[in-house]
């Protein structure tokens, strides 16, 4: 009878001890290690995006890439140096109309007509913020970059099958060249990869071509580069943003509770050196 009833207790006792195993695996985890875990998540997200994007990069057609499928070089016509009027005569009459600062002036051509390119507010590179005066070499007139003048230089820069088919003066943030600070003219081709050309405003110059295989690419580039748009601001189109030090950020964190954490768990004995 005894006997009997120590089985029964020992069964009892087994039973009790698993539910109590099952019960402690059921515990939830530290503060910490909560910390830890979804940071975890967070950063392995983005480091395999790196991995994907990264090997897509490498696998891509590089030439496709940069969107100058129907790209033409534009070639300059020879100037007549004999018609170019004095670029100190440019200058005092600019001063006069417009009374702003003059930073540099220079001989340009623009649909095979030359013209004196004088920059008012100049950025560090092209794609910065930039205020010109384009000035014809010839007559002295004042030229506005208008959708007219913008279609010319367009097509000389186009050599594809396709006919314009749109228009459209944008102000930046520019899709399709992100970093591009300056208003645009976007002269749209109705070719089979939707070829768009991108004209500068202020100066007429041609800011690059694009199309669906380099949006295709760009959309890679956003996710490798972390360029979300996040917390209100405007993509950057580079890896320069608040996304990089937000993400610099949680992996020194990640790193941090993660030593924490394996310093707390070798003090419990859970670690053996």
């Amino acid at each position: 009878m005894a006997a009997k009833i120590n089985r029964k207790n020992v069964l009892l006792d087994e039973r009790v001890s698993e539910k109590a195993i099952k019960k402690s695996r059921k515990m939830k985890l530290p503060p910490l290690a909560k910390i830890h875990k979804w940071l975890a998540v967070l950063v392995f997200a983005q480091v395999f995006i790196w991995l994907g994007t990264g090997l897509f990069f490498n696998l891509m057609d590089h030439d496709k890439a940069r969107g100058n499928q129907y790209r033409a070089k534009l070639l300059n016509k020879e100037i007549d140096v004999s018609r170019l009027i004095e670029p100190k005569q440019v200058l005092t009459q600019l001063e006069q109309d417009t009374n702003k600062a003059v930073n540099s002036i220079r001989l340009i051509q623009r649909v095979d007509t030359p013209y004196y390119l004088v920059n008012h507010q100049q950025g560090l590179y092209k794609h910065f913020v930039n205020q010109y005066s384009l000035v014809n070499a010839y007559s002295g007139e004042v030229k506005l970059v208008d959708d007219k003048m913008a279609k010319r230089i367009a097509k000389q820069s186009y050599n594809g099958d396709g006919a314009i088919s749109q228009v459209n003066r944008l102000n930046p943030p520019i899709d399709d060249f992100l970093k591009e600070q300056n208003p645009v003219w976007q002269v749209n081709f109705d070719d089979e990869v939707n070829t768009s050309v991108y004209i500068e405003v202020g100066s007429g110059r041609l800011v690059g071509h694009s199309n669906d295989d380099k949006r295709f690419v760009d959309f890679f580039f956003m996710l490798h580069f972390m360029d979300y748009g996040l917390f209100g601001n405007n993509r950057t189109g580079g890896f320069n943003h608040g996304q990089s030090v937000l993400f610099a950020f949680l992996m020194l964190l990640f790193s941090i509770t993660g030593a924490v954490w394996t310093v707390r768990l070798w003090r419990k004995g859970r670690y053996k050196i």
